[in-house]
């Protein structure tokens, strides 16, 4: 717990600084407009996670994290920017966890063969960890938090040691697509067996193709400098994923098909409340080991009292679910957050409240294939409910959840989640 705290205020008061600074009025307005405009585009690489040095963009999210697995993990990466070159890209990173004493790395690049369409061809080795049960879409925008809330308690991972080589096309401004072949060593750091075929596999080698498209139908667009900004993030946007695995190319031990859908739907009212929806499924056929199939978001410590379990809530996850509690083949989430507008206490002082209910149901055909690992399954309806209250002190706040429905537990303060949030704005 103290460990968890050290590194939400390490960075939290790092960065916290930084955002609240007023900008500075020079005395010769066209010097202003060259300073705004760069202090502009500085804040908008730090929020997107890089720190500008000349011809490359030091990436600040391997500076330093925290897990269950690594404990602390800390090392540096980053990526080549427009001042080394426009077609070509470099990008890596190289990571130490203190706790498994084991390096991590990526090594990538990539060359644009289409200006126009936006069009790449990215090729990277990896050798890293990954959180069992997670699934991510290709064509997610690059999404950076100076800590991540999950991250402190997650435990269960695996080893992968990933070839790639992917297509990064724009359909159009309202239609991204990414499309990738890989193929992966894949090894649990925890005690797992997968039977498939007859055979028990402790390590599973996987070949993929991957099929991602992002669709933004109602966002608007202007050209500026002969490049295309968005002007408007409309909604609703959708998400599409296709996983395909093929048994005996390059070693391969499976046939597998996942199917991922994603859809986020936001309303601003009048009074500048904000509702916002948003629906996650995904379905795996075939011979899926674990690692590969679902988790819900969950976000609990496995802990007896609602104090030890006392750490940071997540932005879209279930706070009152225990980790590794519960794994899917076939599932979906509803999750729905109504902000209501800051109170103007004080320019400094604005709490937050926002209302937040979380659904979840889910299934698992094969469960007896998977060994070592005990886990249930969502053929109930998983439902909680709370509220946060945001922003009262250097970004903290407080949120508390309840669980209830088909898997409420029998000790009230089980199904209690009582939780910091952090929220910062650059």
């Amino acid at each position: 717990m103290l460990k968890h705290l050290f590194v939400v205020l390490l960075l939290s008061f790092a960065t916290y600084n930084y955002a609240q600074k007023p900008p500075v009025l020079e005395k010769d307005s066209s010097q202003q407009a060259r300073d705004s405009i760069k202090k502009i585009n500085f804040v908008k690489n730090i929020g997107n996670g890089f720190l500008p040095i000349s011809f490359f963009n030091l990436d600040l999210r391997y500076l330093i994290k925290f897990n269950q697995y690594e404990g602390f993990r800390t090392g540096l990466g980053g990526e080549t920017n427009e001042h080394f070159s426009e077609r070509y890209r470099l990008n890596g990173y190289l990571v130490y966890g203190f706790r498994d004493k084991a390096l991590k790395y990526k090594i990538g690049g990539g060359f644009r063969v289409s200006e126009a369409s936006n069009t790449w061809i990215n090729l990277s080795y990896v050798d890293d960890l990954q959180e069992t049960g997670s699934s991510k879409f290709l064509t997610d925008k690059r999404f950076f938090s100076f800590f991540e809330p999950r991250l402190l308690n997650i435990d269960l991972f695996h080893r992968h040691i990933t070839k790639s080589i992917g297509i990064q096309h724009k359909v159009s401004n309202h239609l991204l697509s990414e499309t990738q072949f890989s193929v992966s060593k894949i090894t649990p750091t925890y005690n797992y067996n997968y039977m498939a075929g007859g055979q028990t596999y402790k390590t599973f080698d996987i070949s993929s193709a991957k099929i991602s498209l992002q669709w933004s139908p109602f966002s608007h667009f202007i050209i500026v400098d002969d490049k295309v900004k968005e002007t408007k993030d409309g909604y609703p946007k959708f998400t599409f994923q296709v996983t395909q695995s093929y048994k005996s190319i390059f070693g391969s031990n499976f046939n597998f098909s996942k199917l991922d859908f994603r859809t986020i739907q936001q309303f601003t009212h009048k009074n500048t409340d904000v509702t916002k929806i948003t629906l996650v499924a995904g379905i795996a056929g075939g011979d899926t080991p674990l690692t590969h199939l679902y988790h819900a978001y969950p976000n609990n410590i496995n802990k007896q009292t609602i104090m030890n379990r006392f750490s940071v809530a997540g932005l879209n996850s279930f706070e009152t679910m225990y980790f590794n509690e519960f794994f899917s083949d076939k599932f979906s989430t509803l999750q729905l957050k109504h902000s209501f507008k800051p109170f103007n206490i004080s320019e400094r002082f604005q709490p937050q409240l926002v209302l937040i209910s979380r659904h979840a149901i889910g299934e698992m055909k094969s469960i007896n294939n998977h060994s070592g690992i005990d886990f249930n399954t969502l053929e109930k309806l998983y439902s909680e409910s709370g509220l946060e209250i945001n922003k009262l002190f250097f970004g903290f706040g407080l949120s508390f959840a309840y669980r209830y429905g088909g898997y409420h537990l029998p000790k009230p303060e089980d199904n209690m989640a009582f939780k910091f949030t952090f929220n910062i704005s650059l």
